[in-house]
């Protein structure tokens, strides 16, 4: 057998990205294209009075303007999330209410992209204003009601007995600011009417078949009418998973004029139009015995959402999985503010819910005056809380143990602000990191061609994640070929189903799936090899030989929590004169089963670690608390790390396959790189420091 998979094996859609022949969304030529562009609300609470768009109508190149007095027309899907779904519940320009700054209100269409733009600022809009809310201190809280069906409410045992069982306790509060996704594409979508009212739609998506499912619902046709094709996506990080109002008025606006419509959203329209991270609020009480038992763990989250739909960030949802107490309990509120809806962010949940606990565990490590590698260690979980299911292939402590050695921690000094470099202060942090281990059912075709090369075709799509190259992996492997003579096909609805890039877990909804189609394919070919195959081909003069084989999850879940583990080490250099820091020094630790691709596998949890250095030291997106409006608009005014603000990152992977899990041992990679990376930083501030930073980001006038 060709021995590639776990090796280091570079992108198979590398060339394409790098020489510009990869097609994004907006890039397929389509005939008779034309062009439109969003009018949105410049106030965030009230009503339209009056709309005036005659001035619009007669600009040069104007084909139509669309707005809540003339929309086109779609219906309301099913809007579940295993059968179709939209991120905004309320319909684009369904009514004259303004529920957020940056709300669209109207689409103009042109001949041109540029006339489209000039003719959307003639339209003239009268509003009746009510003052917006936008700042999360004056909102009235509630108790969040349940995502995916599950409650955010876990009690077990007693905290108040943990409380006063502890001989050490600490107790704080821990924010997070809003973040914005800002994927290097941006949110775009062309959408084609065919003249059977067949519709194709060419759209970053991260589950094709769920798009096609709800734009099939949005316009009353059969499933098979529809087309997504979605081959690249620059960047989604759940923001491209369903349709956005925009998506929905482009389509139906398409449907009405008869001709291929093109859309793209400016950076300042997808500051308010297509999500992002709320902003948090974590409240988490410890206590422990003198030796660093925990005999308690409470933890408390608040976050907002808009008026036009539900999304909590669930926060608290890793708390049962992550370290053991006889005493616990959870629980989320969630206010409505007038604001876009947040969505699914990288690790959304895990990632501010890791900020909070993992500086709490420091906070306690230091109190207790025990080593907070050793703390965690102490009191690691085998078993999620919650779910009374033990771990399958749980490796936590070789993350931090190997982790430590390779960071040197044990020469770490045990006092804050002992440790000086070049006139600078220098602290070192460890945080956790851990994600759960999800997949779902994948389906893919496998083909042998007489050219002497295999063709692996699939629904599921790669987002940058390096998912072109794990399928082309692993069925070199199988089939005992070259990773060059492997083509791989993703990102169009007409192939099998492969469920959605999110979640971490395409790998491993996909993976077993290349497997199985790439062994059946062998058994159609009566073949132990591709190579036996190939030549039966040439002898018999067939086109190729085919199988298509389907992968899913069975009964495992009921026996066994799946989850991925980490551990990041870092060292921070500080000047406090001018409050500046620098991240210099930076080892990550991962336990996630089977290793397909190192190269790709090392690749996400670097890009998990850079998110996560922005997210501690820059991002965040304030609203005007009068006009309610994102006072950020671009790539310029939202802050985001670049390459002088990142050291070299190195990665290490421990652990054995999990093959509970799945048949590949393989769990996902893409979010748990992100999870603690803030904390780290945070925990060697204040050992470089002695101050204790709660309030991402951590902005110079902090450290001054």
């Amino acid at each position: 057998m060709n021995k590639v998979i776990g090796t280091g094996v570079n992108r198979k859609d590398g060339r394409a990205k790098v020489t510009g022949t990869a097609p994004y969304a907006a890039e397929h030529q389509i005939p008779n294209l034309v062009h439109g562009y969003l009018v949105t609300a410049a106030i965030a609470n009230g009503q339209i009075k009056s709309i005036d768009t005659s001035a619009a109508k007669k600009a040069p190149g104007v084909i139509e303007v669309f707005t809540h007095k003339n929309p086109p027309k779609v219906f309301k899907p099913a809007n579940d999330f295993m059968t179709s779904k939209i991120y905004e519940a309320r319909l684009p320009l369904s009514d004259d209410t303004i529920h957020y700054g940056g709300q669209i209100i109207g689409l103009v269409v042109a001949d041109t992209f540029e006339r489209a733009r000039d003719a959307a600022h003639l339209v003239k809009v009268e509003y009746i204003t009510q003052k917006p809310l936008v700042e999360a201190n004056k909102a009235t809280f509630k108790e969040a009601p349940p995502l995916f069906g599950e409650e955010f409410k876990f009690e077990k045992g007693n905290v108040a007995a943990g409380n006063s069982a502890a001989a050490v306790k600490i107790a704080a509060t821990y924010k997070t600011a809003t973040e914005l996704h800002a994927p290097m594409e941006p949110h775009a979508i062309i959408a084609h009417w065919q003249d059977n009212n067949s519709l194709t739609i060419y759209e970053p998506s991260q589950w094709v078949v769920a798009s096609q499912r709800t734009y099939a619902q949005l316009f009353g046709l059969p499933t098979e009418r529809v087309r997504i094709v979605t081959p690249f996506i620059g960047g989604g990080f759940g923001s491209k998973a369903f349709p956005w109002p925009h998506g929905i008025l482009t389509a139906a606006a398409a449907r009405q004029i008869k001709r291929p419509l093109k859309v793209v959203l400016s950076r300042q329209q997808m500051t308010a139009n297509v999500g992002h991270r709320s902003e948090t609020e974590q409240l988490i009480r410890l206590g422990a015995t003198a030796d660093g038992k925990l005999t308690f763990i409470e933890h408390e989250a608040k976050s907002a959402t808009s008026p036009v739909d539900i999304f909590p960030e669930p926060c608290t949802g890793i708390t049962p999985a992550m370290y053991t107490a006889p005493n616990l309990r959870v629980n989320q509120e969630l206010a409505t503010m007038n604001v876009g809806t947040p969505t699914f962010m990288r690790a959304p949940g895990e990632n501010p819910g890791m900020w909070a606990m993992e500086s709490a565990i420091d906070e306690l490590a230091w109190a207790l005056k025990i080593d907070p590698v050793e703390l965690r260690i102490k009191n690691e979980t085998k078993e999620h809380q919650k779910k009374n299911l033990p771990f399958s292939a749980k490796h936590f402590a070789d993350c931090l143990r190997v982790g430590a050695e390779q960071f040197g921690w044990k020469d770490r000094p045990t006092k804050v602000r002992s440790l000086v470099r070049d006139g600078k202060l220098i602290g070192w942090g460890v945080a956790a990191a851990t994600f759960p281990g999800m997949r779902g059912k994948a389906s893919v075709k496998a083909r042998l061609l007489p050219d002497g090369t295999a063709h692996i075709l699939t629904a599921g799509n790669d987002m940058g994640t390096g998912a072109y190259t794990v399928v082309a992996v692993t069925a070199a492997e199988v089939l005992g070929l070259p990773v060059e003579k492997v083509r791989v096909e993703m990102g169009d609805s007409l192939l099998p189903d492969a469920g959605i890039a999110g979640g971490s877990q395409m790998t491993a909804s996909l993976v077993p799936a290349v497997m199985s189609a790439c062994q059946e394919v062998l058994k159609t070919a009566k073949a132990k090899t591709a190579q036996e195959a190939f030549t039966k081909l040439s002898q018999s003069g067939s086109a190729a030989f085919e199988a298509t084989a389907s992968s899913a999850p069975g009964g495992e879940g009921k026996k066994w929590a799946f989850q991925s583990w980490g551990a990041h080490f870092c060292e921070v250099s500080i000047d406090e004169e001018i409050g500046r820091l620098q991240v210099t020094r930076w080892v990550s630790v991962m336990d996630i089963g089977k290793v397909i691709n190192a190269k790709t596998a090392a690749s996400q949890v670097r890009g998990g670690v850079i998110m996560g250095i922005g997210q501690a030291l820059m991002e965040e997106c304030h609203f005007d608390p009068n006009i309610g409006y994102p006072v950020v608009y671009d790539l310029a005014t939202y802050h985001f790390p670049a390459h002088a603000d990142i050291p070299r990152i190195q990665v290490a992977f421990v652990g054995e396959p999990d093959l509970n899990f799945n048949p590949a041992g393989a769990r996902g990679v893409g979010e748990i790189g992100i999870t603690g990376v803030s904390a780290a930083i945070a925990n060697a501030v204040y050992h470089a420091t002695g101050k204790r930073i709660r309030d991402l980001p951590i902005t110079p006038d902090k450290l001054l």
